[in-house]
């Protein structure tokens, strides 16, 4: 039987559904860990929906780079998925149905507002039985709590360390900076949302005035002020525009983004960089970050020790 901390760890946690490839191409091996054989619908289902972000945002070499890139990390993903669920049969443990069954249950009652029928219709609107379904959240619930399982209990870092650490990392324990934005934003009524915004883009790259083109083509509310959305905070935005706005220079302006059939341009005129909070103020998040990377390297050693002690070729 599974031990009471493993099962503990596998009750806690909760996964999302997969993601379905976007394409059909013919399979084949993409690698071979001992006996069993990773094959490339395995790679396209654990990537399918980042794939197509990237065909969204680049094209040319660039694109070419980041999909085979994409590939390789998804393989070597799988890699290490296999091995851990290797060791897990190796070392005879085992999960009682019971979690399995609560694991599903949550999933159905949280996401599904307890409907059963839908849930199951979800499922079968991405080709899975619920077979399948509850093979593939095992899979991840037992790699999860292996990863858990792996991690041997250390002392907590000394004042040394958590001085060291924050001195290293400042910028990260900063007050929020501040970007600012103009925006473009086409709605998902125009059939010709993504052809325009790349136009626009394009136009904007060739010496054309952003807030020029956000008076002429914009459709939110900030189009009379040429998209000026002023000086604004990480939090201001919703989560899916705020990562690329805010990685974004001064004078940048973003790749075509996508949300719910709207179009998204932005722009950066200037940004802030905040000021470094005081170490007594966030000692409690560095000592958990270096908790979390210690953790972090204790499994990556782990599953380096599994793979040296397999055959594992990739394709």
């Amino acid at each position: 039987m599974v031990s009471r901390s493993l099962a503990i760890a596998l009750s806690l946690l909760l996964l999302a559904l997969p993601a379905q490839a976007a394409e059909e191409v013919l399979d084949g091996i993409a690698a071979v860990v001992n006996k069993e054989v990773i094959t490339f619908s395995q790679v396209r289902e654990l990537i399918a929906a980042r794939e197509h972000n990237l065909r969204e945002n680049f094209q040319g070499r660039k694109l070419s780079d980041k999909v085979k890139d994409l590939r390789l990390s998804a393989i070597n993903e799988l890699v290490d998925r296999a091995l851990v669920l290797q060791e897990f049969e190796k070392n005879k443990f085992n999960i009682p149905d019971y979690i399995i069954d609560d694991h599903v249950n949550t999933i159905i009652r949280e996401q599904f507002n307890g409907d059963r029928q839908a849930f199951i219709r979800t499922l079968q609107a991405q080709g899975y039985t619920i077979q399948r379904f509850r093979k593939l959240e095992t899979d991840k619930m037992i790699v999860q709590a292996m990863r858990q399982r792996s991690v041997k209990p250390t002392l907590p870092p000394s004042a040394g360390e958590i001085e060291a650490y924050y001195n290293r990392h400042k910028s990260d324990f900063s007050d929020p900076s501040e970007i600012k934005l103009r925006m473009i934003v086409l709605r998902s009524s125009n059939p010709n949302g993504r052809k325009l915004a790349s136009d626009i883009r394009s136009r904007i790259h060739n010496g054309a005035d952003f807030a020029r083109m956000a008076e002429m083509y914009s459709e939110d509310s900030t189009r009379e002020q040429g998209g000026d959305w002023g000086w604004i905070g990480p939090t201001t935005l919703h989560e899916a525009l705020a990562q690329p706005a805010f990685s974004l220079h001064a004078g940048e302006i973003s790749p075509v983004i996508e949300i719910a059939g709207n179009h998204y341009l932005l722009y950066v005129e200037a940004r802030k960089n905040g000021k470094p909070k005081p170490l007594a103020q966030v000692r409690d998040e560095v000592i958990g970050r270096i908790t979390h990377e210690r953790r972090q390297k204790a499994q990556e050693e782990w599953i380096a020790t599994l793979r040296k002690k397999a055959y594992v070729k990739v394709f």
